[in-house]
C-alpha cells in the first residue's frame, strides 16, 4: 500500500487478526515505502501528460478528496474548496481558458501560450483540478477575530498552497503527472458561470494532469548558504 492510501485509510486489505503478526506486516510495508521526504523529490512539473492512466476517474476523484480533507488551515477554517474535471468537462474548460486568452493578447505574442492551452483543450491530459477559497469563511473569520483580520486572507493562501502541495504530491506518488497554472482571475467568470461554481469561491490555482508521457527536466537549486540559517 502507499504512503498516502495508508495515511489516508483507502484501499485498505484485511490482515490476519493476530496483534503481533498485524504489527509486524505493517512494519515490514513501511520498510519497503518511500519516505514523505522522497515523495517530495519525486513530485515535479510534468508538462507532457497522457490519458494512459491506470487508475479510474473516481479512484483519482478519492485521492485528491483526502488529500484537501486533510491538509491543515489556519483556525482549521477548511477554506479550500475544489471543482475537478475530467474529460468534457476538462476539455471545455482549456477552451474557455484559450477563448480568454485571446481577447486581451495579440495574436503575434499567443503563439506559445495558445500551443500549451490546446495541448491540454485537446485532451492530451486527464483532467484538472481546480482549487478555490471560500471567502464567505474567511469574512467570518475576519469578522469574529478582528485582531486578526488582516491577517486572514493571507492566512488563506497559506492554505490553498498547502492543498494544492497535498494533491499534487498525492498524484504524483501514484505515477500521474501535472503541472500547476494559473490563469486566474481573467477567467473566473465565465468558469463561474460554465460551472455553477458559487461567486464567493476565488479561483486561486488550476492543476491539469494525466499520465506521463515525458520526464521533467533538470532542476537546478540556488545554494543552501543563500536560504537557511540555523542557531543553536
Amino acid at each position: 500500500m502507499s504512503f498516502f492510501a495508508k495515511l489516508f485509510g483507502l484501499n485498505q486489505k484485511a490482515t490476519v487478526s493476530k496483534d503481533v503478526v498485524t504489527h509486524t506486516t505493517q512494519e515490514t510495508n513501511l520498510s519497503n515505502e518511500p519516505s514523505f521526504l522522497e515523495l517530495i523529490k519525486k513530485r515535479r512539473s510534468i508538462y507532457s501528460i497522457g490519458k494512459n492512466l491506470k487508475q479510474s476517474p473516481t479512484e483519482i476523484e478519492k485521492l485528491i478528496q483526502e488529500a484537501v480533507k486533510h491538509s491543515p488551515s489556519a483556525f482549521n477554517s477548511q477554506s479550500s474548496r475544489v471543482v475537478i474535471l475530467f474529460d468534457q468537462s476538462h476539455q471545455n474548460f482549456w477552451n474557455i481558458v484559450l477563448d480568454v486568452l485571446k481577447t486581451i493578447i495579440p495574436a503575434e505574442a499567443l503563439t506559445g501560450t495558445e500551443q500549451k492551452i490546446q495541448s491540454f483543450a485537446a485532451g492530451t491530459g486527464t483532467g484538472t483540478v481546480l482549487f478555490f477559497e471560500d471567502q464567505h469563511v474567511i469574512k467570518g473569520l475576519q469578522e469574529q477575530f478582528e485582531a486578526y483580520a488582516d491577517n486572514f486572507p493571507i492566512w488563506s493562501e497559506h492554505s490553498t498552497a498547502i492543498a494544492q502541495f497535498a494533491v499534487w504530491n498525492v498524484l504524483a506518488e501514484q505515477g500521474i503527472g501535472a503541472s500547476l497554472q494559473h490563469y486566474n482571475p481573467i477567467i473566473d467568470e465565465k468558469i463561474n458561470a460554465t460551472f455553477n461554481v458559487p461567486a464567493h469561491w476565488k479561483l486561486r490555482a488550476q492543476l491539469v494532469f494525466g499520465s506521463i508521457e515525458g520526464e521533467a527536466g533538470e532542476k537546478a537549486f540556488i545554494e543552501d548558504e543563500n536560504r537557511f540559517k540555523t542557531f543553536g
